[in-house]
């Protein structure tokens, strides 16, 4: 399985983006696609994930923010993120567990004030 984001860029507080994940391979469940994020200097943190029973976990502080959705005829997740704020400035990456982890390379998102 290959992961491969983009879509990030330099945005202002307020605005909105939207990433895409686009995944290759066989054998997968694309509803297991992960978003993840990495702010500079800090952890990588959970943005959103599918838990039991389809549910789904957002990260705290991106809860009615950003949306995570699916195109299967594509092979793609998409990660919509609204009302951004420069707390939101990360490296963002699209995550699989399928057997093993699989990262795909992260795209920059920068918000400014």
């Amino acid at each position: 399985v290959q992961l491969q984001a983009s879509g990030g860029g330099v945005v202002q507080a307020g605005g909105s983006l939207r990433l895409s994940c686009a995944a290759s391979g066989s054998n997968f469940n694309l509803n297991a696609i992960a978003w993840y994020r990495q702010p500079p200097g800090k952890q990588r943190e959970l943005v959103v994930a599918m838990r039991g029973g389809g549910r789904m976990d957002y990260g705290d502080s991106v809860k009615g923010r950003f949306t995570i959705s699916r195109d299967s005829a594509k092979n793609t997740v998409y990660l919509q993120m609204n009302n951004l704020k420069p707390e939101d400035t990360a490296v963002y990456y699209c995550y699989l567990n399928w057997g093993m982890d699989y990262w795909g390379k992260g795209t920059q998102v920068t918000v400014s004030s």
